[in-house]
């Protein structure tokens, strides 16, 4: 059986690796060792699996942390700055992203209408821009099982928050898997499965 040809990439209402970026905030020692809604184990090797696939798919990823320079905050965790090594690191002083000027330069610069969105905490530096994101006309995409909170319920509030606004919660396989779509994509097939399995079988 033949599979139908594919949609446009760039106008096709699912992430395509044509239409989406990837947003990753404050990642940080600091803020991991905070979060309280989930494993914070599982949250690195899910977000680590997350930033893979948005290399494999060659997706802009705009990476920000907090307070670096002004107080001395430790940056990105290592996992993901091993990971993106050419990537510049926007540190901001707000807690609001999308109220920092040289983080929304980048975005902006991605060209990109559909974000795969993000961050810790999920009470605060993902509501936040998320919020202004859905105001200024993007399609947001929260990857819930890659962002956490400082209690679950913190977390959740955040997500139903964030749902009501119109933002879409995916997980990220959900995420690995519509971005590949179909196996016949055979640039990425292999190294898509390999990521999937090895992450999921851990």
């Amino acid at each position: 059986m033949t599979s139908e040809p594919m949609r446009d990439p760039i106008t096709d209402h699912l992430l395509t690796p044509r239409n989406s970026a990837l947003i990753i905030i404050d990642y940080q020692p600091l803020q991991v060792s905070s979060v309280a809604s989930m494993d914070r184990r599982d949250l690195v090797i899910n977000i680590v699996a997350v930033t893979r696939l948005a290399k494999l798919f060659q997706l802009p990823i705009v990476l920000s942390s907090v307070n670096v320079k002004a107080k001395g905050e430790e940056p990105t965790i290592h996992q993901l700055r091993d990971l993106l090594p050419d990537a510049p690191e926007l540190d901001r002083t707000s807690i609001n992203a999308w109220e920092d000027q040289e983080f929304l330069q980048a975005l902006k610069a991605t060209g990109r209408k559909k974000l795969i969105m993000t961050a810790l905490w999920t009470e605060a530096c993902l509501t936040f821009p998320t919020l202004d994101a859905l105001k200024d006309g993007y399609d947001v995409y929260m990857v819930v099982d890659a962002v956490g909170g400082t209690s679950r319920q913190a977390h959740d509030a955040a997500l139903r928050r964030l749902e009501q606004a119109g933002a879409k919660p995916i997980s990220w396989v959900q995420m690995a898997c519509e971005l590949q779509r179909d196996w016949q994509r055979g640039e990425t097939a292999a190294a898509f499965g390999d990521i999937l399995f090895e992450v999921e079988g851990r």
